[in-house]
């Protein structure tokens, strides 16, 4: 009599079954193909657009930025001759300013495919760049990130279309995906040829 449980471990010699009395049979081959060789009949999955993925990665990662130097600018309020062009802000209009700036480079991350998202992401990047007159790090941080959004606009465009120029030139495996259907079938419907 058995105990009941039931084992996940597969059987030695890669058998799927039970030791039985006549010899294991092994599983077909069913694909001789390296993985990444699609076979007849096989779904493509699209690649996601290299351009929004940069453009995305870069506005985030600002944000983060733009984050912890409102905490620094914060700490620096008390400090003498921190804020040499004006009088120091009040705690208030730091982490207001500091917030909404945040928030907006989050915003927009998920907002540059939409239109004119683009060209919100390159207009945010002159307050970030101006944080430089609380924070004087922004003024380096800010130059850094304005180099890399211009350097993910065009490396993310050029992907993109380096992608495209390889999908035309290689149709079996570009991918096929088609629009979803509408409702199910019918029952006993043929299917399309």
């Amino acid at each position: 009599m058995g105990t009941g449980l039931v084992s996940s471990r597969p059987y030695p010699g890669g058998v799927s079954s039970a030791p039985s009395d006549g010899p294991a049979r092994p599983e077909p081959q069913r694909r001789t193909l390296p993985k990444d060789v699609p076979l007849p009949g096989d779904r493509i999955k699209p690649r996601a657009a290299a351009k929004p993925q940069f453009t995305q990665t870069v506005l985030l990662l600002e944000a983060f930025v733009v984050f912890f130097c409102t905490l620094v600018a914060y700490g620096l309020r008390t400090v003498p001759n921190a804020w040499p062009l004006f009088d120091p802000p009040s705690g208030a209009v730091i982490w207001t300013v500091g917030l909404v700036l945040s928030v907006a480079l989050l915003v927009l991350s998920r907002l540059v495919t939409a239109p004119g998202g683009y060209l919100a992401g390159t207009l945010v990047q002159l307050p970030v760049i101006a944080g430089g007159l609380a924070v004087p790090f922004m003024f380096l941080a800010g130059g850094i990130f304005a180099v890399l959004w211009v350097a993910a606009l065009r490396l993310g465009g050029r992907v993109d279309a380096e992608r495209a120029a390889y999908d035309a030139e290689h149709p079996e495996t570009a991918p096929n995906v088609e629009p979803k259907a509408r409702g199910r079938r019918r029952a006993g419907a043929r299917p399309e040829a």
